[in-house]
Protein backbone atom coordinates (compact mmCIF):
# COMPACT_ATOMS: atom_id res chain seq x y z
CA UNK A 1 0.00 0.00 0.00
CA UNK A 2 1.40 3.37 -1.01
CA UNK A 3 2.17 5.91 1.69
CA UNK A 4 -0.03 8.99 1.76
CA UNK A 5 1.67 12.21 0.51
CA UNK A 6 1.03 13.98 3.81
CA UNK A 7 2.67 11.20 5.77
CA UNK A 8 5.73 11.27 3.52
CA UNK A 9 6.29 14.91 4.51
CA UNK A 10 6.49 14.07 8.23
CA UNK A 11 10.18 12.99 8.36
CA UNK A 12 11.26 16.02 6.33
CA UNK A 13 9.21 18.29 8.60
CA UNK A 14 11.01 16.87 11.63
CA UNK A 15 14.34 17.52 9.92
CA UNK A 16 13.40 21.15 9.28
CA UNK A 17 12.33 21.54 12.92
CA UNK A 18 15.72 20.19 14.02
CA UNK A 19 17.47 22.75 11.82
CA UNK A 20 15.34 25.57 13.25
CA UNK A 21 16.11 24.43 16.80
CA UNK A 22 19.84 24.46 16.09
CA UNK A 23 19.76 27.95 14.60
CA UNK A 24 17.65 29.19 17.51
CA UNK A 25 20.55 28.36 19.80
CA UNK A 26 22.52 31.23 18.23
CA UNK A 27 19.73 33.70 19.02
CA UNK A 28 19.50 32.47 22.61
CA UNK A 29 23.26 32.93 23.02
CA UNK A 30 23.11 36.50 21.70
CA UNK A 31 20.46 37.24 24.33
CA UNK A 32 22.57 35.67 27.07
CA UNK A 33 20.24 32.71 27.54
CA UNK A 34 22.91 30.02 27.60
CA UNK A 35 20.72 27.31 29.11
CA UNK A 36 18.12 27.83 26.37
CA UNK A 37 20.87 27.59 23.73
CA UNK A 38 22.04 24.23 25.11
CA UNK A 39 18.45 23.00 25.28
CA UNK A 40 17.82 24.01 21.66
CA UNK A 41 20.80 22.01 20.38
CA UNK A 42 19.80 19.04 22.56
CA UNK A 43 16.28 19.18 21.07
CA UNK A 44 17.83 19.27 17.60
CA UNK A 45 19.82 16.12 18.46
CA UNK A 46 16.66 14.30 19.63
CA UNK A 47 14.75 15.29 16.49
CA UNK A 48 17.68 14.23 14.32
CA UNK A 49 17.57 10.75 15.87
CA UNK A 50 13.85 10.46 15.09
CA UNK A 51 13.48 11.63 11.50
CA UNK A 52 15.38 8.76 9.91
CA UNK A 53 13.64 6.10 12.00
CA UNK A 54 10.22 7.54 11.27
CA UNK A 55 11.03 7.67 7.55
CA UNK A 56 11.97 3.97 7.55
CA UNK A 57 8.91 3.00 9.59
CA UNK A 58 6.57 4.85 7.21
CA UNK A 59 8.47 3.72 4.12
CA UNK A 60 8.94 7.41 3.28
CA UNK A 61 12.67 7.47 2.62
CA UNK A 62 13.84 9.56 -0.32
CA UNK A 63 17.00 11.01 -1.78
CA UNK A 64 15.80 14.51 -0.95
CA UNK A 65 15.24 13.53 2.68
CA UNK A 66 18.79 12.17 2.97
CA UNK A 67 20.31 15.35 1.52
CA UNK A 68 18.11 17.55 3.70
CA UNK A 69 19.13 15.60 6.78
CA UNK A 70 22.83 16.16 6.05
CA UNK A 71 22.33 19.88 5.48
CA UNK A 72 20.32 20.20 8.69
CA UNK A 73 23.02 18.38 10.64
CA UNK A 74 25.70 20.69 9.25
CA UNK A 75 23.72 23.71 10.43
CA UNK A 76 22.43 22.39 13.76
CA UNK A 77 25.62 20.68 14.97
CA UNK A 78 28.32 22.51 13.02
CA UNK A 79 27.42 26.12 12.30
CA UNK A 80 25.23 26.67 15.36
CA UNK A 81 27.69 25.32 18.02
CA UNK A 82 30.57 27.17 16.33
CA UNK A 83 28.67 30.47 16.50
CA UNK A 84 27.53 29.75 20.06
CA UNK A 85 31.11 29.14 21.20
CA UNK A 86 32.37 32.21 19.37
CA UNK A 87 29.68 34.42 20.92
CA UNK A 88 30.13 32.95 24.39
CA UNK A 89 33.93 32.78 24.75
CA UNK A 90 35.71 33.79 21.54
CA UNK A 91 33.93 37.07 20.81
CA UNK A 92 36.24 39.54 19.04
CA UNK A 93 39.19 37.10 19.01
CA UNK A 94 40.61 36.19 15.61
CA UNK A 95 42.10 32.94 16.85
CA UNK A 96 38.74 32.04 18.35
CA UNK A 97 37.06 32.65 15.00
CA UNK A 98 39.58 30.34 13.33
CA UNK A 99 38.83 27.65 15.92
CA UNK A 100 35.10 28.03 15.29
CA UNK A 101 35.66 27.72 11.54
CA UNK A 102 37.76 24.57 12.03
CA UNK A 103 34.96 22.95 14.02
CA UNK A 104 32.29 23.81 11.45
CA UNK A 105 34.45 22.54 8.58
CA UNK A 106 35.15 19.26 10.40
CA UNK A 107 31.42 18.72 10.88
CA UNK A 108 30.84 19.16 7.14
CA UNK A 109 33.71 16.81 6.28
CA UNK A 110 32.40 14.21 8.71
CA UNK A 111 28.93 14.33 7.14
CA UNK A 112 30.39 14.10 3.63
CA UNK A 113 32.36 10.98 4.59
CA UNK A 114 29.27 9.49 6.22
CA UNK A 115 27.26 9.92 3.01
CA UNK A 116 30.09 8.35 1.04
CA UNK A 117 30.25 5.30 3.31
CA UNK A 118 26.53 4.70 2.82
CA UNK A 119 27.21 3.74 -0.80
CA UNK A 120 30.22 1.56 0.04
CA UNK A 121 29.24 -2.09 -0.43
CA UNK A 122 32.68 -3.51 0.38
CA UNK A 123 32.43 -2.97 4.12
CA UNK A 124 32.28 -6.01 6.41
CA UNK A 125 28.99 -7.02 7.98
CA UNK A 126 29.89 -5.77 11.44
CA UNK A 127 30.62 -2.24 10.15
CA UNK A 128 26.96 -1.27 10.50
CA UNK A 129 27.33 -1.55 14.28
CA UNK A 130 29.80 1.34 14.40
CA UNK A 131 30.17 4.93 13.29
CA UNK A 132 33.45 6.10 11.83
CA UNK A 133 34.36 8.92 14.19
CA UNK A 134 32.02 10.72 16.55
CA UNK A 135 28.57 11.42 15.01
CA UNK A 136 27.58 15.03 14.33
CA UNK A 137 24.94 15.37 17.11
CA UNK A 138 27.30 13.99 19.75
CA UNK A 139 30.17 16.14 18.45
CA UNK A 140 28.07 19.30 18.57
CA UNK A 141 27.06 18.66 22.19
CA UNK A 142 30.56 17.57 23.25
CA UNK A 143 32.01 20.84 21.96
CA UNK A 144 29.62 22.69 24.29
CA UNK A 145 30.62 20.70 27.40
CA UNK A 146 32.64 23.60 28.93
CA UNK A 147 29.62 25.84 28.44
CA UNK A 148 27.37 23.24 30.10
CA UNK A 149 29.65 23.08 33.15
CA UNK A 150 29.75 26.87 33.32
CA UNK A 151 25.95 27.04 33.37
CA UNK A 152 25.81 24.53 36.21
CA UNK A 153 28.67 25.82 38.39
CA UNK A 154 28.74 29.49 37.42
CA UNK A 155 31.33 31.63 35.66
CA UNK A 156 33.73 31.72 38.60
CA UNK A 157 37.04 31.37 36.80
CA UNK A 158 37.24 27.58 36.76
CA UNK A 159 39.95 26.09 34.58
CA UNK A 160 37.51 24.71 32.01
CA UNK A 161 36.12 28.22 31.42
CA UNK A 162 39.38 29.81 30.26
CA UNK A 163 39.62 30.71 26.61
CA UNK A 164 42.72 28.59 25.81
CA UNK A 165 41.13 25.49 27.36
CA UNK A 166 37.91 25.99 25.41
CA UNK A 167 39.92 26.42 22.20
CA UNK A 168 41.91 23.24 22.77
CA UNK A 169 38.74 21.33 23.70
CA UNK A 170 36.96 22.50 20.55
CA UNK A 171 39.86 21.41 18.34
CA UNK A 172 39.98 18.01 20.05
CA UNK A 173 36.28 17.47 19.42
CA UNK A 174 36.77 18.52 15.79
CA UNK A 175 39.55 15.92 15.51
CA UNK A 176 37.26 13.22 16.91
CA UNK A 177 34.65 14.09 14.28
CA UNK A 178 36.96 13.41 11.35
CA UNK A 179 38.93 10.60 12.99
CA UNK A 180 38.68 6.90 12.12
CA UNK A 181 37.95 5.96 15.73
CA UNK A 182 34.89 3.67 15.90
CA UNK A 183 31.94 4.58 18.07
CA UNK A 184 28.92 2.42 18.80
CA UNK A 185 25.75 2.87 16.79
CA UNK A 186 22.45 2.33 18.57
CA UNK A 187 20.60 1.82 15.28
CA UNK A 188 21.35 -1.92 15.28
CA UNK A 189 20.60 -2.50 18.98
CA UNK A 190 17.71 -4.93 19.51
CA UNK A 191 15.90 -4.91 22.83
CA UNK A 192 14.61 -8.35 23.95
CA UNK A 193 10.98 -8.57 25.00
CA UNK A 194 11.78 -9.24 28.66
CA UNK A 195 13.92 -6.08 28.85
CA UNK A 196 11.25 -3.70 27.54
CA UNK A 197 9.64 -3.02 30.94
CA UNK A 198 12.94 -2.35 32.79
CA UNK A 199 14.07 -0.19 29.90
CA UNK A 200 10.90 1.91 30.09
CA UNK A 201 11.43 2.33 33.83
CA UNK A 202 14.99 3.46 33.14
CA UNK A 203 13.76 5.95 30.55
CA UNK A 204 11.33 7.35 33.10
CA UNK A 205 14.08 7.72 35.70
CA UNK A 206 16.34 9.36 33.14
CA UNK A 207 13.60 11.81 32.22
CA UNK A 208 13.10 12.67 35.89
CA UNK A 209 16.83 13.30 36.35
CA UNK A 210 17.01 15.43 33.19
CA UNK A 211 14.05 17.53 34.32
CA UNK A 212 15.45 17.97 37.84
CA UNK A 213 19.15 18.39 37.02
CA UNK A 214 19.31 19.06 33.26
CA UNK A 215 22.90 20.29 32.94
CA UNK A 216 24.37 17.72 35.32
CA UNK A 217 22.54 14.90 33.55
CA UNK A 218 23.71 16.13 30.14
CA UNK A 219 27.31 16.46 31.33
CA UNK A 220 27.25 12.93 32.80
CA UNK A 221 25.80 11.47 29.60
CA UNK A 222 28.48 13.19 27.51
CA UNK A 223 31.18 11.93 29.87
CA UNK A 224 29.85 8.37 29.57
CA UNK A 225 29.83 8.72 25.80
CA UNK A 226 33.50 9.66 25.80
CA UNK A 227 34.26 6.79 28.18
CA UNK A 228 32.67 4.21 25.85
CA UNK A 229 35.11 4.92 23.00
CA UNK A 230 37.87 2.53 24.24
CA UNK A 231 35.24 -0.23 24.53
CA UNK A 232 34.04 0.46 20.98
CA UNK A 233 37.61 0.24 19.67
CA UNK A 234 38.18 -3.06 21.47
CA UNK A 235 34.88 -4.51 20.30
CA UNK A 236 35.53 -3.65 16.67
CA UNK A 237 38.98 -5.22 16.80
CA UNK A 238 37.53 -8.37 18.35
CA UNK A 239 34.87 -8.63 15.63
CA UNK A 240 37.49 -8.13 12.94
CA UNK A 241 39.43 -11.10 14.34
CA UNK A 242 36.37 -13.37 14.72
CA UNK A 243 34.36 -13.62 11.48
CA UNK A 244 32.25 -16.42 12.97
CA UNK A 245 30.58 -13.82 15.25
CA UNK A 246 29.48 -11.41 12.52
CA UNK A 247 26.03 -12.77 11.67
CA UNK A 248 25.01 -14.46 14.92
CA UNK A 249 22.66 -13.22 17.66
CA UNK A 250 24.01 -11.47 20.73
CA UNK A 251 23.65 -14.61 22.88
CA UNK A 252 25.76 -16.73 20.54
CA UNK A 253 28.27 -13.90 20.23
CA UNK A 254 28.70 -13.85 24.00
CA UNK A 255 29.26 -17.61 23.94
CA UNK A 256 31.98 -17.18 21.33
CA UNK A 257 33.59 -14.47 23.44
CA UNK A 258 33.60 -16.75 26.49
CA UNK A 259 35.06 -19.58 24.42
CA UNK A 260 37.93 -17.32 23.39
CA UNK A 261 38.30 -15.81 26.84
CA UNK A 262 41.60 -17.58 27.55
CA UNK A 263 43.40 -15.89 24.68
CA UNK A 264 44.96 -13.26 26.90
CA UNK A 265 46.43 -16.00 29.12
CA UNK A 266 48.09 -17.61 26.14
CA UNK A 267 49.47 -14.28 24.97
CA UNK A 268 50.93 -13.61 28.42
CA UNK A 269 52.28 -17.14 28.77
CA UNK A 270 50.07 -17.93 31.76
CA UNK A 271 48.39 -21.20 32.62
CA UNK A 272 44.92 -21.53 34.14
CA UNK A 273 44.87 -22.60 37.81
CA UNK A 274 44.90 -26.33 38.42
CA UNK A 275 43.20 -26.33 41.80
CA UNK A 276 41.06 -29.42 41.21
CA UNK A 277 43.92 -31.39 39.72
CA UNK A 278 46.21 -30.44 42.59
CA UNK A 279 43.56 -31.43 45.13
CA UNK A 280 43.05 -34.81 43.48
CA UNK A 281 46.79 -35.45 43.44
CA UNK A 282 47.04 -34.57 47.14
CA UNK A 283 44.24 -36.98 48.01
CA UNK A 284 45.90 -39.68 45.89
CA UNK A 285 49.08 -39.22 47.91
CA UNK A 286 47.31 -39.44 51.26
CA UNK A 287 44.83 -42.23 50.47
CA UNK A 288 45.90 -45.49 48.73
CA UNK A 289 43.76 -46.58 45.82
CA UNK A 290 42.26 -50.07 45.92
CA UNK A 291 42.09 -52.51 43.08
CA UNK A 292 38.94 -54.24 41.95
CA UNK A 293 39.45 -57.23 44.31
CA UNK A 294 40.04 -55.09 47.35
CA UNK A 295 43.85 -55.28 47.38
CA UNK A 296 45.54 -51.96 48.22
CA UNK A 297 47.78 -50.43 45.62
CA UNK A 298 51.24 -49.21 46.59
CA UNK A 299 51.36 -45.84 48.30
CA UNK A 300 52.27 -42.92 45.99
CA UNK A 301 54.86 -40.74 47.70
CA UNK A 302 56.76 -37.72 46.42
CA UNK A 303 60.27 -38.46 45.14
CA UNK A 304 63.26 -38.07 47.39
CA UNK A 305 65.05 -34.71 46.92
CA UNK A 306 68.52 -34.86 45.47
CA UNK A 307 71.49 -34.45 47.79
CA UNK A 308 72.30 -30.84 48.42
CA UNK A 309 68.81 -29.66 47.39
CA UNK A 310 66.92 -30.86 50.48
CA UNK A 311 63.99 -28.55 51.15
CA UNK A 312 65.07 -26.01 48.55
CA UNK A 313 62.33 -26.88 46.06
CA UNK A 314 59.67 -26.84 48.76
CA UNK A 315 60.76 -23.43 50.01
CA UNK A 316 60.98 -22.05 46.47
CA UNK A 317 57.37 -22.97 45.68
CA UNK A 318 56.07 -21.84 49.08
CA UNK A 319 54.87 -25.34 50.09
CA UNK A 320 55.49 -27.35 53.21
CA UNK A 321 56.91 -30.78 52.94
CA UNK A 322 54.65 -33.48 54.34
CA UNK A 323 56.11 -35.49 57.13
CA UNK A 324 56.11 -39.25 56.63
CA UNK A 325 54.76 -41.52 59.36
CA UNK A 326 57.44 -43.19 61.39
CA UNK A 327 57.65 -46.89 62.13
CA UNK A 328 54.61 -48.04 63.98
CA UNK A 329 52.74 -44.76 63.56
CA UNK A 330 49.32 -44.87 61.88
CA UNK A 331 49.00 -43.34 58.43
CA UNK A 332 47.06 -40.09 58.07
CA UNK A 333 43.76 -40.78 56.41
Amino acid sequence: MATAPGVRLLPNAITVLAMCAGLSAVQFTLKGQLAAAIAAIAVAAVLDSLDGRIARMLDATSKMGAELDSLADAISFGVAPALVLYTWRFGGDRVGWVVSLIFAVCIVLRLARFNTLLDDTDQPVYAKEFFVGVPAPAGGLLALLPMILTIEYGDNGHWWQSQPVVMVWTILMAALLISRIPTLSVKTVRVPARAVAPLLVGVGLLAAVVITYPMVALAVLLGLYLAHIPYAVRRKRWLADHPEAWDVPAKERRAIRRAHGGGYRRRLGLRPPLRRVAGAARRAVRRPLRAGEGEPLPMMLPPEPRPGLRGRTWRRTGLRRQSRPGPGEPEDR
